[in-house]
């Protein structure tokens, strides 16, 4: 999966379990409607300025978005932390 697309699944997850429609976090953001949409959808990457911007919308630190996208990654292989090799 990709990052932005992880980075959308977490954002409209936050927004809904916030009540929010992409309006009114696109106004909270100072954000256009249509590129929460866009950036839901995963066919947009957030800047760091947008990130930390929707964070504050949410009422979240901007790492706990990022980590929420991270969530949403499924594990491989590499991923899982399995001590020093030899």
């Amino acid at each position: 999966m990709e990052p932005e697309v992880a980075f959308g699944r977490a954002l409209r997850k936050l927004r809904k379990n916030r009540h929010m429609s992409q309006e009114v976090l696109a106004f909270e953001a100072g954000v256009e409607r249509n590129y929460i949409s866009l950036l839901e959808l995963g066919r947009n990457s957030a800047s760091v300025k947008v990130i930390f911007k929707l964070a504050g919308a949410l009422g979240l630190r901007p790492n706990q978005l990022i980590e929420a996208a991270e969530n949403e990654m499924p594990l491989s292989n590499g991923d899982l932390q399995q001590g020093p090799q030899p």
